[in-house]
């Protein structure tokens, strides 16, 4: 027997046309790459995005064209998540910190029909869009007054004019909620990057699960300023949730340094902000080097890398900001866990408190997880046994775009499938999971782990250290030994005795790093994560003392 409710795809539309009809006095205030602060109202972004759509359509764009996007966070990449996403199409948001021939790759990939850039990136799109097979037309996010000129791109069109000359009358169209409604490429730190196809439906559920009080605990009362880039797994779902809630939005634009974002915050008294451990790293410079101190910030949810204890100390006890710390992956839409404590949690002291926020935290609904042994068995939930990450769930990848490298689910006894993260983890007995290492980055010395994380955030944690990463490296007895890369702090002085002896007495002796190199900086990935592989390859003739 079926239950007799009405029934409603869900679609992406819906979710502005909520913000419009509930919140739509409610403000969306950018810092536009033209160097100024602009502002307007969900209402606004409603209407404009209703513009964006008959421009796409008078273009030639179809349901399920894909269409891309090379810009940061701002109002007109907002409009287009609406614009396109609601009409049929596929959003396609491009990391441009990834290479030209990525990004070219990727481009022609997905087949983009139509790309959108911010005058930021003029430069990259007249590098590859002589090699951009399927795009029909290049539109740069700015006004006439703004157009560059001379640029050579052939087809170059305007943003603001498509929409001038385009009717803000348009009904949104409904289809099957399964219709894909995004695209997002994996960052491609080995090999060519593969494309996560989300639809109207996984986006939607993972809308729900993301603004829940366990997750990022987002209202009507918010004001959320998402760092985290519009290009990055679509800020983490951000966009939406904010007209789900209602919530007013800040976005950074280009202006990611310590200051600007100090000055944001501030300005539009942010409540709750997103990021990745390098960005906030700049920011809680600016305010140690200026004395200055937050009057409205309360939360923030740090993801992408694992979140050093040192960072989450200064926030929570230095400026009294709340740290929730979160893991996901771009084939997981991307929330996959979120540290919110349980009521016995509560009670514990800072230490104990601080160890249980460092891990990355508890599943939200929605999303299902186990750790394998090296024989495939289901290791307990102890917070010891450590194995093969496995997630489940309606906002998990099934299969690669176009099917690039096949089927990556493995299938269990009960014919359940389970994507393997490539993550290394324990899974304690509150729920609360912990990344040791990348399976690929796990250092095995005399056939025990190493955590290569741990490490790194015991260094990090050192005063004159500014950024670390262990790696293995050859030992002629135990086969790999951990080697730490390590930066310092401008200015400071520390001898690699010195660091080393920093970890006396806090992790297992045997686990203390054979060497410590230091360098100018260690290499960052397209989405801050340290290129562990670029380190590899940079001591893979280092052999450490016996």
């Amino acid at each position: 027997m079926n239950g007799l409710m009405l029934q409603k795809q869900l679609l992406i539309s819906s979710l502005i046309v909520h913000a419009d009809r509930h919140h739509g006095d409610t403000e969306i205030v950018s810092r536009r790459v033209e160097g100024d602060i602009h502002r307007y109202t969900f209402r606004d972004c409603h209407r404009r995005a209703r513009q964006m759509a008959n421009a796409l359509t008078s273009l030639g764009i179809r349901p399920s064209d894909r269409v891309g996007t090379l810009a940061w966070n701002g109002y007109r990449h907002m409009e287009l998540y609406y614009g396109i996403s609601g009409m049929g199409a596929v959003m396609h948001t491009i990391n441009p910190r990834l290479h030209a021939d990525q990004i070219a790759y990727i481009v022609d990939h997905a087949e983009d029909q139509v790309l959108f850039f911010d005058l930021t990136f003029l430069p990259l799109v007249k590098t590859i869009a002589g090699r951009c097979k399927t795009v029909k037309a290049f539109v740069a996010m700015t006004d006439r007054a703004h157009m560059p000129l001379d640029t050579g791109i052939a087809n170059l069109l305007c943003y603001e004019d498509l929409l001038e000359r385009s009717s803000s009358t348009y009904v949104w169209p409904n289809f099957d909620e399964d219709t894909a409604c995004a695209l997002c490429y994996t960052s491609g730190t080995t090999g060519n990057p593969k494309g996560v196809l989300y639809s109207h439906r996984s986006s939607l559920l993972h809308t729900f699960a993301a603004a829940l009080p366990d997750a990022l605990n987002c209202s009507a009362r918010d004001v959320i300023l998402p760092v985290v880039p519009m290009f990055h797994v679509n800020a983490w779902g951000i966009p939406y949730v904010a007209c789900m809630v209602g919530a007013k939005l800040v976005f950074p634009g280009p202006g990611l340094d310590g200051q600007a974002l100090y000055e944001l915050v501030e300005a539009e008294q942010v409540t709750f902000a997103a990021g990745v451990p390098t960005v906030w790293q700049g920011l809680l410079t600016w305010l140690e080097q200026g004395g200055l101190n937050f009057s409205t910030l309360k939360r923030t949810v740090i993801g992408g890398a694992a979140c050093p204890p040192a960072m989450l100390h200064t926030f929570q006890d230095g400026y009294g900001v709340e740290v929730l710390h979160a893991w996901g992956m771009t084939e997981l839409s991307p929330l996959g866990t979120i540290g919110a404590l349980k009521a016995r949690h509560l009670a514990l002291g800072p230490e104990d408190r601080c160890a249980l926020q460092s891990k990355q935290g508890r599943a939200v609904f929605g999303v299902d997880m186990k750790i394998l042994g090296e024989n495939g068995q289901e290791l307990p939930w102890d917070g010891v046994s450590s194995g093969d990450l496995l997630v489940r769930g309606p906002w998990v990848v099934r299969n690669y775009f176009r099917n690039e490298g096949g089927n990556p689910l493995r299938i269990d006894a009960d014919a359940h499938g389970w994507f393997p993260t490539g993550d290394i983890a324990t899974i304690d007995a509150d729920g609360f999971m912990q990344i040791t290492d990348r399976s690929k980055d796990v250092i095995k010395s005399g056939g025990e782990w190493i955590s290569s994380i741990e490490i790194e955030n015991l260094a990090a944690a050192h005063p004159a250290i500014a950024s670390a990463a262990c790696i293995a490296a050859k030992h002629m007895k135990w086969d790999e030994r951990p080697l730490l890369v390590a930066v310092k702090q401008p200015g400071a002085q520390v001898t690699a005795e010195e660091l080393l002896a920093f970890f006396e007495g806090k992790i297992a002796k045997w686990w203390t790093p054979d060497a410590v190199v230091f360098v100018d900086a260690v290499p960052l990935g397209a989405t801050g994560k340290v290129l562990k592989n670029q380190l590899r390859e940079a001591f893979q003739d280092y052999l450490l003392p016996t």
